[in-house]
């Protein structure tokens, strides 16, 4: 029924905008990683991410607010054979009105997502799930937007799970530089179709609300942003535990002066076991600073150099060293026609 329904709301928009003057574009964007990691508190995880991942697209523009958008998105790590082992589908349907955003399909998460804290969702996502598969929906005005989306991460089979992750995410500037945040996501982890023994659904996930400050262009830095809240994380295991809510203390700062930036980290609360989030969050303290060199910035092209420094209680020796560029040659009109 849900998919009559939206196939019928496509189907209206297409058919309403006939007669329309409709173009088609080209979508072309991409990125290098190199991402090395030292960490003490965990060996077997320290290891070194690298790789080039590049999205090609066709956009179908309706109108100026509608549009289809089909194209691949592939990865192809350092070393790896055969070329782009993993290459992943786009194919969704865009809304960008005066006050709401949607997406349908499978979308990139760049610019969607990336903006959650890493204690929720870490940043190796951003190499190797680059897009959303689900929905996504915004509504925004001058001070205020709150986001809504879903992401399909395991359809079940008879060895598959079934998974996928909610979430909320806004913020509200009442008052000058000074806003309230919150991010939120939720993961449903059920078993395959045929039943493992003593398997059970489990939910697991994580919320963050935080006050800041945007003091951009009001001091020497070009850049810099306050924020401080709390942080409370929960998982359960059906009808064997009920929710596990361990809270902490959050804290961030950043700054940027031309191409130098500086980013600070601060936890101090119980230990989180977040499934998709940073596993330094376990520890009851924690502290990451990152140390931002961009001596690549051109038009849609950045390159960044950052070293990373983590402190727990275990270890203060934890570092991480990584170069980022990313390019987009953004949406080139190709063709113009009318039904």
């Amino acid at each position: 029924m849900i998919k009559k329904i939206y196939l019928l709301l496509l189907l209206t928009v297409i058919i309403g905008r006939s007669g329309i003057a409709q173009t088609l574009d080209v979508h072309f964007n991409g990125s290098v990683f190199f991402d090395n990691r030292e960490y003490k508190e965990f060996l077997k995880r320290s290891r070194t991410y690298s790789g080039t991942r590049l999205a090609l697209d066709v956009g179908l523009n309706l109108d100026s607010t509608n549009r289809f958008v089909v194209g691949a998105n592939g990865l192809h790590e350092f070393g790896g054979k055969p070329y782009f082992l993993h290459v992943d589908p786009v194919a969704y349907y865009e809304h960008n009105g005066k006050n709401w955003f949607f997406n349908g399909g499978e979308f990139p998460r760049e610019g969607l997502l990336t903006d959650y804290p890493r204690s929720m969702l870490n940043d190796t996502l951003r190499y190797f799930r680059p897009n959303i598969e689900g929905l996504y929906t915004s509504y925004h005005t001058g001070n205020f937007r709150e986001n809504l989306w879903i992401d399909w991460v395991s359809r079940q089979t008879d060895t598959d799970r079934e998974q996928f992750l909610f979430g909320l995410s806004g913020k509200y500037q009442p008052l000058g530089p000074f806003y309230i945040a919150h991010y939120l996501f939720i993961l449903h982890d059920a078993g395959p179709a045929i039943d493992i023994p003593n398997d059970h659904i489990r939910d697991n996930g994580a919320l963050q609300i935080k006050l800041g400050a945007d003091l951009s262009h009001k001091t020497m830095f070009d850049s810099l942003t306050v924020e401080a809240g709390g942080m409370m994380s929960f998982e359960r295991e059906r009808n064997v535990s009920g929710f596990k809510k361990p809270k902490g203390f959050v804290a961030n700062v950043y700054l940027s002066y031309k191409r130098f930036a500086l980013n600070d980290e601060f936890y101090k609360g119980q230990g989180h076991n977040i499934t998709y989030g940073d596993a330094y969050y376990q520890f009851k303290t924690y502290n990451r600073i990152d140390l931002i060199y961009t001596p690549f910035l051109y038009k849609g092209l950045k390159g960044q150099f950052i070293a990373s420094f983590h402190q727990t209680p275990q270890s203060s020796g934890s570092n991480q060293e990584a170069f980022r560029l990313s390019y987009d040659l953004g949406r080139k009109k190709i063709a113009k026609f009318k039904d």
